[in-house]
């Protein structure tokens, strides 16, 4: 794979472009692909945003939001968008699976491949790209890329939004070990250009129905279960709790977190029955690589604290594959 700067003659003249990311995106798949979207039609490009699925209503404030196009519910759409593309950028994930029924249509595309990404161990499908897992959020690697290009001048409101919502998203509202100088040195450029960050945080955290409080009120008191002999808090949903409180896509996005703000707790799961599978999320403190342990038994990965993966047993059964891979691992969880 080539460094993602040498793409820089290729985007001098207009091209095709697509800009997908991953199923189920979060603030910062949408708010890196949505950057580059803004940025490219500004030099001139024919751009497209595909999303595998469908995407969280507290995301669709963002800046072009509508133009994006749903693979699934849009397929003809997306279907015409994809022939012929010259340029196909992936964004917040380094595995085409993680496009679910895409992947077939991305591999079999005749286009350049490029890269954008800070998980762990990308597939070796790309052209060009950037893959730094110390990076922050994929969308602080699409602003320092704008950067490395030389067009700084196009950031505008709208990349800036986009590219703030995706890094305050990935680093906990800037808490994780990730929020480095540089995090700091991008939203400072952010914000002398004129970006205004607390309607973003409005937007995206003070913006849910009150169904999904119930929710999280009834699983933390119901569905929560604490290990502290191995430091471990668990949370799993039935697929029953997903449709008596009528949960949109999104709606349990940061529930793993409350696990790991239990004192002791370095080891947080939260395993939700989605009726076609399991899904399971993992958050970590210190030193235990969640990336390791959810490539190790199922089938996931991500980044060192924070990861994610699958099952396709029922929910008791992945409950209980979770609970003796806990205890396999439980020197490393003291």
């Amino acid at each position: 794979m080539k460094p993602i700067e040498d793409i820089k003659p290729l985007l001098e003249s207009p091209k095709k472009v697509v800009i997908t990311m991953h199923q189920k995106p979060d603030a910062d798949a949408m708010g890196s692909s949505l950057a580059m979207f803004h940025y490219l039609r500004r030099k001139g490009h024919d751009v497209t945003v595909i999303s595998p699925t469908n995407f969280p209503d507290f995301l669709k404030w963002m800046p072009g939001c509508d133009q994006v196009v749903d693979f699934e519910s849009q397929n003809d759409k997306a279907m015409k968008a994809l022939e012929g593309t010259e340029i196909l950028f992936c964004l917040d994930f380094n595995a085409m699976s993680r496009t679910r029924n895409m992947e077939p249509h991305l591999e079999r595309l005749h286009s350049v491949k490029v890269l954008i990404d800070h998980h762990l161990e990308p597939q070796p499908v790309f052209d060009f790209g950037v893959s730094d897992t110390s990076a922050a959020s994929t969308a602080q690697l699409v602003y320092e890329m704008i950067y490395r290009l030389g067009d700084e001048h196009y950031i505008d409101n709208d990349i800036a939004q986009c590219i703030y919502a995706g890094t305050m998203t990935d680093t906990g509202s800037f808490r994780f070990a990730s929020t480095s100088a540089r995090v700091h040195r991008m939203v400072a450029d952010l914000l002398e250009r004129g970006l205004e960050h607390e309607y973003i945080h409005q937007a995206i955290y003070d913006n849910f129905l009150e169904n999904r409080l119930r929710f999280i009120g009834h699983s933390l008191l119901n569905r929560m279960e604490v290990f502290y002999e191995t430091n471990t808090a668990i949370m799993a949903i039935p697929y029953s709790d997903l449709k008596r409180f009528d949960l949109q896509t999104g709606d349990t996005e940061g529930l793993v977190n409350f696990l790991l703000s239990i004192q002791g707790i370095k080891l947080a799961a939260l395993i939700i029955d989605r009726n076609s599978e399991v899904k399971l999320s993992f958050r970590s403190k210190g030193n235990f690589d969640v990336n390791t342990f959810a490539r190790k038994y199922f089938e996931g990965g991500g980044h060192f604290n924070a990861s994610g993966g699958r099952s396709s047993d029922s929910l008791d059964r992945t409950v209980q594959r979770f609970i003796r891979a806990m205890h396999e691992n439980e020197d490393l969880l003291q």
